[in-house]
């Protein structure tokens, strides 16, 4: 009896700090498994095989893998095509595509990847499609088992209660009619999103040059034509011909083959420059999805008052500079006739060199800091990394090699490729899912040892007397959207399996129902920006408000659920 009071306090306990205190839910979890070890409510024994559960080793190495993924030429593919047409017609092919990306790779990782071309889209104001690109993010993953974080934990739940492990495909044909549903329900619903467009041109401090290519689809028609001066965050500044400024950079200036483009951006812009075809970014040559670094010049350095050529940059310090910024001041000429002054901010791509010679740095560079942003691969290493994570799927799908094998050597193949570096996987590796899913494990097994969650599921029972299985499968999807809301997907996907479980138990009926609900449950997290990590990054990146979250989340909300619990019973009977 005392242990059920022990889990109970410290299962409200855990409830309580998610929702109304701002601790970070790892270390939420974390301290919540610390006390049960020190209580000896649970083993070291067994605390060691949570966190080393295959489903949350899978779910690591697909992050890891993703690292890879978001770099090659598919999605700025994607974001070249899905940007043309009428806001719904974007909407539509923003969702479906986002959605198919999000089934076989980290969702959260393809709305990083697709944020940036949302941003440079120049039809529509980002605010009009960000939220939809959230939300079509988090439909798709509900299509396969590795779709999103949540399915994968709630996976290690189902083989840590001794069932069979979930199929691939086990929420397809479900996840299917709320993608469909949800796309056709987005449409309309995006209409009434802020239009708020952050196109201004006060904060551009990054400078960057890019040459025209023989060839070039831009030779011959006007930076009009070329879109070229409806950029988003990137200013077409200076046009160079022959050696000389042209005098003026008006919309209707044709350009010509070798002509050089001189722009100011963010450092986003870098990735927008390599997605335009035909021009040829300062320095590409040496890009092949490596991370940036950005420094800032030294008072002391050696090369002040010296232009990247004069000082023999590249040989002397193995890294090549792409961007190059002087507080808000406007750069002119071309990026390597730029006299280096100390306090300009350099976006590097390092080299091995640079790495290792950082401390003998320290007199050119005061201050280094590693970027999110990557360059893209080129076409063919793009290809092998999309050939051989298909081939990793394809090959676990017909049994040849598991999963975690296949996406273990995966990783290994991509780091001796090039295509990502240690430091990359050093800094993505996702240790807040990794606490949170070990400790909620750990958690989860106290309640069903316990014997808490059989009590709650009787409770549930009791309270939906005469409505039966199907009452308490309301319930148990009920009660998981609720936690999704309220704390986080992968946290309400640890609290309610054990109570879903239990009622299944409890009533005698296949427990695949209420596994599918705590599922569903999990990812319907629309309303709140704070339930799921998607939601959190547009919210941030778009300026929205609460209110844009629930005018378009309530609607999609109801729809999603009615789809979903009108199609658990269907494909999953009791």
């Amino acid at each position: 009896m005392w242990d059920k009071w022990f889990v109970l306090i410290l299962l409200v306990s855990i409830i309580g700090c998610l929702i109304f205190t701002k601790i970070k839910p790892s270390f939420i979890f974390a301290a919540a498994a610390l006390v049960s070890f020190m209580s000896g409510a649970v083993d070291l024994d067994g605390i060691a095989m949570n966190f080393t559960n295959s489903s949350l080793l899978t779910l690591v190495l697909l992050i890891l893998a993703s690292c890879a993924l978001e770099k090659t030429r598919l999605i700025s593919w994607i974001s070249r095509h899905i940007s043309k047409g009428r806001l719904g017609t974007v909407v539509a092919k923003l969702g479906f595509s986002t959605a198919f990306l999000s089934s076989f790779t980290n969702n959260t990782a393809v709305v990083v990847s697709l944020i940036g071309a949302i941003k440079r889209n120049q039809a529509h104001a980002p605010s009009r499609l960000l939220i939809p690109l959230s939300y079509a993010a988090i439909l798709g993953g509900t299509l396969t088992l590795i779709g999103t974080s949540t399915n994968l934990i709630i996976n290690s739940f189902v083989v840590d209660a001794g069932l069979p492990s979930l199929g691939f495909f086990a929420p397809t044909f479900i996840g299917l009619a709320v993608l469909v549903f949800g796309v056709l329900i987005l449409i309309p619903l995006s209409y009434v999103l802020p239009q708020s467009d952050s196109n201004e041109q006060d904060d551009l401090p990054y400078f960057l040059e890019a040459r025209v290519e023989s060839g070039s689809p831009l030779i011959g028609k006007s930076i009009a034509e070329n879109n070229l001066r409806a950029l988003r965050k990137l200013f077409l500044a200076e046009v160079i011909r022959d050696g000389v400024t042209m005098p003026s950079v008006t919309p209707e200036l044709i350009l010509l083959e070798k002509d050089r483009l001189l722009f100011c951006g963010d450092v986003e812009s870098v990735a927008t420059l390599q997605e335009i075809p035909g021009i040829t970014l300062f320095g590409q040559h040496h890009l092949n999805g490596q991370s940036f670094m950005e420094v800032v010049v030294s008072q002391s350095a050696s090369i002040c008052n010296k232009t990247l050529k004069s000082s023999q940059f590249r040989d002397r310090f193995d890294a090549v500079v792409v961007a190059i910024r002087r507080g808000h001041e406007r750069l002119e000429g071309g990026l390597g006739s730029v006299k280096l002054a100390a306090g300009d901010t350099l976006v590097l791509v390092p080299g091995k060199g640079f790495h290792s010679a950082r401390q003998d740095n320290a007199k050119e560079f005061v201050l280094v800091n590693d970027l999110d942003s990557s360059a893209k691969l080129d076409s063919q290493k793009s290809a092998i990394v999309l050939l051989g994570f298909a081939a990793v799927i394809g090959l676990s799908l017909t049994g040849v090699i598991p999963i975690i094998k296949g996406l273990a050597g995966y990783i290994v193949v991509m780091l001796a490729i090039g295509a990502i570096g240690i430091s990359e996987l050093r800094r993505r590796f996702p240790i807040d899912i990794v606490v949170i899913v070990g400790s909620a494990l750990s958690l989860a097994q106290l309640m069903m040892s316990s014997g808490l969650s059989k009590q709650m599921g009787e409770l549930f029972i009791y309270f939906f007397n005469g409505w039966g299985p199907i009452g308490a499968l309301i319930a148990t999807y009920l009660l998981t959207l609720i936690l999704t809301e309220l704390i986080t997907n992968n946290a309400a996907a640890a609290l309610a399996f054990p109570i879903g479980y239990s009622m299944a138990v409890g009533y005698g009926t296949d427990p695949m129902p209420f596994i599918m609900a705590v599922l569903f449950g999990a990812s319907a997290s629309f309303i709140s920006p704070y339930g799921y990590q998607t939601n959190l990054l547009v919210y941030s990146v778009g300026n929205y408000h609460i209110k844009d979250f629930l005018k378009i989340g309530i609607p999609l909300s109801i729809v999603y659920s009615i789809v979903v619990l009108t199609l658990i019973p269907y494909f999953f009977p009791f």
